[in-house]
């Protein structure tokens, strides 16, 4: 028989956001949860941070600062002179940034509330980046930059490793041996690893937990979940450890480290809902419900059913790696079918302290402050990726090659529940690019339901996001896209096998900001074989996107040769050579390289990103773009109207597009007829949420498009492609296509008549 249901406890590391839960353990626990599993999460990100950043935990922070003979800078010595000024003001603002207290505002802004240390040094013109923006937005900022400040006296002293997005990070980043983190993990724990193990402790005796899952999604958090995972193996060595998340999943795929073990029981690789269902089962923890999933037969006698519930055998994990009674390690991966993206179920986010997430605003950017800004629940419309070639991602792992999806309903059902749970209808959609056809369909879903959320997530800028298709995504809630613009370099982007033009991302990009959607691009240089000119090419398509309107946000990210991306399995194709860093056991995923025919990428960045920064403000669009580098760069060679050429392109006409459907984002009409001078003419007045508007034309198309709108107004289900309104279209008005072309056709369209 199965053993008493586990006591599972999923657990968030620090660090990862402030403002909203990283969503792997709420995904996990909706999943187990709904096979019959006691699940509960915790965010020990979170609760570290409410406990620093509190009068007892500040306290705590000057006492062993000032016992603790620091070599203190200027700035951190003026801190300590004011640490009675942040006793007085840590409460009220954190409290304000839990939105809970707003009209702290202003006196944030204007009443000489905060201690300002070096952060504020270089605190931008808030009139100018906040003059639209109000009065809690300034605060929020400076209320950022305070908590900053007390980070960075932090780092300086009892807290080397803190970060409000990572702890001890650079103990992680491209470890390809486990020795630092050794080294660390055997010292005495310092102040900040104290607090986190001091959240640790009730927790443990609430739960009383048999098995301890950790989500590591970054390399920030890793130190933290093996500092947690050491101690509740001090505490009771049986509790099994578990490990899972985005670093394991492409940096740890070749561990041979024996003492990550002594930690961790077992790693598991890629999804999560697979490899936990065959070590609970391994554990002897599988659940009745579960074991009915597994076609045991109801009724059978106890003492055969003893047999069928005896816990499998260690052959039967999936996608694990544990260390054997040898001391070797050992991945085991028994091919059981994945779990379908439509069967992980909703995630559950109960047991989550909601209100006591930090909204902060750290950079003025605006497509940033959405990451760090909002309570957003997260979701993935499809699993993976749909494209799954360009040469610089990690194409051969499952979180990218696995493409599934899921029913728009389901999709929708799921955004239901998770609103009656958590009352917040912001949604991330957190895939790596989210396919255009689901988002269309998922938009339709959410407008037939009248389900009003509001949504951003990642796209590629790809020719299927029609004007038409920005526009609904837009009435169905959509604020934000991210996608690659890459290198801006068509040469390149066909080595990248990006699947897109510099033309086509200009005419995508303009297509969401005509529909009142945000763009943002995220931009490459560095990339293998990538030449100064062509860098400074990449430039000018991108100032002329920020100076055409069409692009609102972007950041420049250096290239990096993975070991899993076509670039890192076979450098010799993209003219580089791997050089290193030599395995040691541990981490495997970042590779150096050398770049012989390419420029001097190192000397471009910080050119690149104060050119940027500049854009987003509209400031500099006509500078020449030599003055933002201190050496020789060549003149650019790109068309200078090559973004407005691109935008002031045709679009196909309607009658091209016979096989798209009509999609009406209005109420259905009135319709009358008056006389006219030669025949009655029809008047349809359609009612709309900001202005009423008439469309006239004959009776017999008036009366045709007043049945068709009607239609497409009620009736969401119906998939009326346009050759099939045009069956229907009388003949006595002459041919479709003339039609099309009228004034009548032409309002309706700028209105809210979609081809999709």
């Amino acid at each position: 028989m199965p053993t008493a249901s586990p006591r599972i406890l999923l657990l968030t590391p620090p660090l990862t956001q402030l403002n909203t839960p990283y969503p792997a353990t709420a995904y996990i626990k909706g999943f187990l949860g709904g096979r019959g599993y006691d699940v509960t999460q915790a965010d020990l990100g979170l609760q570290l941070v409410l406990r620093l950043f509190s009068v007892d935990g500040l306290r705590r922070v000057f006492a062993e600062i000032e016992a603790g003979g620091f070599d203190l800078s200027d700035n951190a010595r003026r801190m300590l002179r004011l640490q009675h000024r942040y006793l007085a003001t840590i409460g009220p603002v954190i409290r304000f940034l839990q939105n809970k207290d707003l009209t702290l505002a202003p006196r944030i802004c204007h009443g000489r509330f905060l201690p300002e240390a070096s952060r504020f040094d270089h605190v931008a013109d808030l009139e100018t980046a906040f003059g639209t923006m109000g009065l809690t937005d300034q605060a929020r900022h400076l209320a950022t930059l305070y908590l900053e400040d007390l980070a960075d006296l932090l780092k300086e002293t009892v807290g080397p490793h803190f970060g409000f997005s990572r702890y001890a990070e650079k103990l992680a980043l491209s470890a390809t041996s486990f020795e630092p983190l050794h080294h660390e993990l055997e010292a005495a724990p310092g102040l900040l690893d104290r607090m986190l193990l001091e959240e640790l402790e009730p927790l443990l005796a609430r739960v009383q937990p048999d098995v301890v899952g950790f989500t590591v999604p970054f390399p920030g958090n890793l130190y933290g979940a093996l500092r947690l995972a050491k101690h509740i193996k001090e505490i009771n060595p049986a509790t099994a450890t578990v490990m899972g998340g985005g670093y394991p999943n492409t940096e740890l795929r070749t561990i041979q480290e024996p003492r990550f073990f002594d930690y961790i029981d077992y790693l598991t690789l890629d999804d999560g809902e697979g490899p936990w269902l065959r070590l609970l089962a391994y554990l002897g923890h599988s659940t009745e419900q579960e074991a009915r999933q597994e076609d045991v037969p109801d009724g059978v006698h106890c003492a055969l059913q003893a047999v069928l519930y005896r816990p499998p055998a260690r052959d039967q994990l999936q996608r694990t790696f544990l260390r054997n009674e040898q001391g070797q390690i050992e991945y085991i991966n028994h091919p059981h079918p994945d779990v379908p993206h439509h069967e992980v179920g909703t995630p559950d986010y109960s047991d989550l302290p909601l209100t006591e997430y930090l909204s902060v605003l750290e950079v003025l950017n605006p497509m940033h402050r959405l990451w760090s800004d909002g309570r957003w629940n997260k979701l993935t419309v499809a699993h993976g990726c749909y494209w799954k070639r360009c040469s610089f991602c990690d194409v051969t792992l499952d979180y990218i090659s696995r493409y599934e999806t899921a029913p728009s309903t389901l999709l929708v059902d799921r955004i239901e529940q998770i609103i009656r749970q958590t009352g917040q209808t912001g949604f991330h959609f957190v895939d790596e690019a989210a396919p255009p056809l689901a988002l269309r369909d998922l938009a339709i879903e959410l407008l037939k339901r009248r389900v009003p959320i509001t949504w951003w997530g990642n796209i590629r800028f790809e020719k299927t996001f029609s004007a038409d298709l920005c526009r609904l995504l837009a009435a169905s809630g959509c604020i934000a896209v991210s996608g690659g613009l890459e290198v801006a370099s068509d040469r390149l982007l066909a080595l990248m096998e990006k699947g897109v033009t510099i033309a086509q991302v200009a005419r995508v990009a303009d297509g969401f900001t005509q529909a009142g959607i945000m763009v943002h691009a995220y931009l490459m240089y560095g990339f293998p074989t990538q030449t100064a000119q062509e860098t400074i090419d990449s430039l000018e398509v991108v100032r002329q996107l920020f100076a055409a309107g069409v692009v609102q946000s972007g950041y420049w990210h250096r290239f990096s040769m993975t070991a899993h991306s076509p670039v890192g399995k076979n450098p010799a194709k993209y003219q580089v050579q791997a050089i290193g860093p030599a395995p040691a056991g541990f981490a495997w995923n970042d590779l150096w390289h050398d770049d012989p025919l390419g420029a001097d990428h190192e000397a471009f960045g910080p050119g690149l990103a104060k050119s940027l920064y500049n854009y987003l403000h509209h400031v500099a669009l006509d500078e020449p773009l030599h003055t933002w580098f201190d050496f020789k760069t060549p003149r650019p060679s790109t068309p200078r109207h090559l973004v407005q050429q691109a935008l002031q392109a045709p679009e196909k006409p309607d009658f091209t597009r016979q096989n798209q459907r009509l999609f009406w984002l209005g109420n259905a009409p009135d319709i009358r007829i008056e006389a006219g001078k030669k025949a009655p003419r029809a008047v349809l007045t359609c009612y709309e949420q900001a202005e009423d508007f008439e469309v006239k034309t004959t009776e017999a198309a008036g009366r045709w498009l007043h049945q068709l709108l009607t239609r497409l107004s009620h009736d969401y289900d119906a998939k009326v492609l346009l050759k099939d309104a045009a069956a229907g279209f009388p003949t006595s008005e002459g041919p479709f296509e003339a039609f099309l072309q009228s004034p009548a056709w032409a309002l309706l369209r700028e209105k809210g008549l979609l081809l999709v």
